[in-house]
């Protein structure tokens, strides 16, 4: 009886913090369970969402009184506010990208848009119910009077318990999930297991960790990617050197995903001009965003280097300086080729100006080279058509011949445009974000049709290639019901994946279009490129493979350790059959994750290790 007596004496010590720990679970609880949307599938799948957040919100609550014998109220306070304003900082997040916050991003928080149009859009009023438990939290405990004395004995005990609830919460997670640090990509399986509290910790831990990789490799590090890269098989086919000595001009289209092309609002198509490009040019219509947190960047740096961008970051802002054997290097080595971008956008966005020149550009022209005004900008610059017109001014005086690259602006969320560039109506949807979007994708569409124009009036035209693709998606899960409702699509995870697939155009004047159906993603563009150059890729350390032919059965891999091959698709760690949309035996798909944990490992390793830099 005395013993009982004792403990429940110990308890009532912690009370106040025991009240405000009950507050943080169930708003953690539900915000992973309806904000994360994450997967729910078995018993074990329900006791890590009630368990994986409670040893990690026990240890930053008892900051309160680590450090003294009294619990200090306001301290108490302040660690409310920062684990829930972490905590809405990943639902804002997650809303828009399907992703969680990394420490790299929070570096590079300008480039995904700092505080502005975008992270307003995301913002709902029901969201303010999210910090209710604050002010319950400042009431509670200004009314508390009395301080115990909290001692020794007692600040191990509460520890000790919340170590031990965070070693088990792990423990239950790799039940779940063996390879749950190897595929720490994976950042909702991470979440899913351990919480996101306990992810952020291991993430922080990862990010410090990686950089000291260049410090310990070495030339051996290269043997197991450059044995595997060259043992892919790139296969020619009767296009090959179709294209040599051409120029070549690749359009960046910001978010545009290849639902639009050959889509109608109204009776009025969205892109009115790709339609009819793609009736002359080779149209991949399977290609996937295989973009991660750095998004656009990840795009150029995947069709720059053939490698995988970076599961937390981007390569552009984490790794500038590393060596790289980019398209620009290659096409200078074989082909004695001029390279530029062009981009109106402030040079340092991004950390373009340093990366441009890790991946050997010649001249970036950037928002100094262009004369840009309030009138003619909108969202994050200058508008596209402006952009395209200005363009050619600098593209006609570059040396033949030239690697160019241009990357548009005006269709970037949350899809702004002034009623007088509007060149469609807006769709009817329930979203507005995409009814938006159909605009902003349209006067895209206009600005490339007047910059071929353009070209062909300058004579550019007949002596270069072609490479227009959408660098990522533009309509977040968030607001795919709109899509789904323009589309008259179900909502079902073989149609969400089929909305990540972006388009891709490569026109070769005078040559016949054909629509090639095969599978591939971003990261296939180079050695595609390459092709139609007459270069051989093969030498050169990718992990992308000619779409012209593609093996059929290799996955095409995305950065959070998921996959679509001919047959099958990985999602949120459930194997789906793609004829019929329903999940299979998870075995079906172990050959092809297997594939994705090498590609993705090897290719983290080439860049946090800088082993480029042995094979110069």
């Amino acid at each position: 009886m005395d013993k009982l007596k004792h403990f429940l004496q110990k308890l009532k010590k912690f009370w106040v913090i025991g009240a405000l720990l009950l507050l943080l679970w169930i708003k953690t609880v539900i915000v992973m369970a309806a904000g994360f949307n994450l997967t729910i599938q078995t018993f074990l799948d329900i006791l890590l969402l009630l368990i994986n957040s409670l040893g990690s919100l026990m240890i930053v609550l008892g900051f309160s009184f680590y450090f003294s014998k009294k619990i200090h109220s306001f301290a108490l306070l302040m660690v409310m506010v920062i684990t829930s304003g972490l905590l809405y900082a990943d639902l804002l997040y997650f809303r828009f990208y399907t992703d969680f916050v990394t420490l790299p991003i929070l570096f590079q928080f300008k480039n995904v848009g700092g505080i502005g149009p975008s992270t307003f859009e995301l913002m709902s009023p029901w969201d303010l119910f999210l910090f209710l438990d604050l002010i319950l939290a400042g009431w509670m405990l200004k009314k508390k009077r009395r301080q115990q004395t909290i001692t020794s004995k007692d600040k191990s005990a509460y520890l000790t318990i919340a170590l031990l609830m965070v070693l088990i919460s792990i423990a239950a997670g790799l039940v779940k999930s063996p390879y749950l640090f190897q595929e720490a990509y994976d950042r909702e399986q991470m979440v899913t297991a351990i919480g996101p509290y306990n992810y952020h910790v291991f993430d922080i831990g990862y990010a410090l960790g990686v950089n000291l990789n260049p410090l310990v490799a070495s030339k051996t590090d290269t043997d197991s990617p450059v044995n595997y890269t060259r043992a892919k098989k790139n296969g020619q086919s009767d296009l090959f050197g179709v294209a040599k000595g051409k120029n070549v001009i690749l359009i960046s289209m910001e978010s545009t995903q290849n639902f639009v092309i050959n889509t109608k609002v109204d009776g009025t198509e969205i892109t009115p001009f790709l339609n009819s490009l793609v009736e002359d040019s080779f149209y991949f219509d399977q290609i996937y965003d295989q973009t991660a947190q750095g998004k656009t960047s990840d795009s150029e740096f995947m069709i720059d280097t053939g490698l995988y961008p970076l599961a937390s970051g981007s390569v552009f802002v984490r790794k500038p300086e590393n060596t790289f054997k980019s398209m620009s290097h290659i096409l200078k080595d074989k082909g004695d080729y001029y390279s530029a971008v062009f981009h109106g956008n402030d040079a340092s966005f991004w950390n373009r100006d340093i990366m441009y020149e890790s991946l050997g550009y010649d001249h970036f022209y950037s928002k100094k080279n262009y004369e840009v005004t309030e009138e003619n900008s909108v969202n994050y610059g200058i508008k596209d058509i402006p952009f395209f017109t200005q363009s050619i001014s600098h593209l006609k005086d570059l040396p033949q011949p030239f690697y160019s690259r241009f990357i548009t602006l005006t269709n970037h969320f949350p899809f702004l445009l002034e009623e007088e560039d509007q060149l469609i109506p807006q769709a009817a949807t329930e979203v507005d974000v995409v009814n938006r979007y159909v605009t902003t994708v349209r006067y895209e569409d206009e600005a490339i049709k007047r910059f071929f124009k353009g070209l062909k009036d300058q004579g550019i035209y007949e002596d270069s290639i072609f490479v227009l693709y959408g660098d990522h998606y533009g309509i977040s899960e968030k607001y795919e019901p709109g899509v789904f409702e323009l589309l008259g699509m179900k909502d079902t995870p073989l149609n969400h994946m089929q909305l990540q697939q972006v388009p891709l155009i490569i026109h070769v004047p005078g040559l016949k279009g054909k629509t090639i159906s095969s599978i591939g993603g971003e990261i296939d563009i180079r050695p595609t490129i390459l092709h139609l150059l007459g270069m051989k890729s093969g030498e050169n350390l990718s992990f992308g493979h000619n779409l012209f032919t593609r093996v059929p059965n290799h996955p095409v891999v995305f950065r959070d350790g998921g996959f679509v091959t001919e047959k099958y698709m990985f999602k949120d760690n459930i194997c789906y059959s793609r004829k019929t949309g329903q999940p299979v035996l998870g075995n079906q798909c172990n050959p092809y994750k297997e594939i994705a944990r090498k590609e993705l490992g090897m290719s983290d390793d080439i860049i946090y290790g800088d082993l480029l830099r042995f094979l110069e």
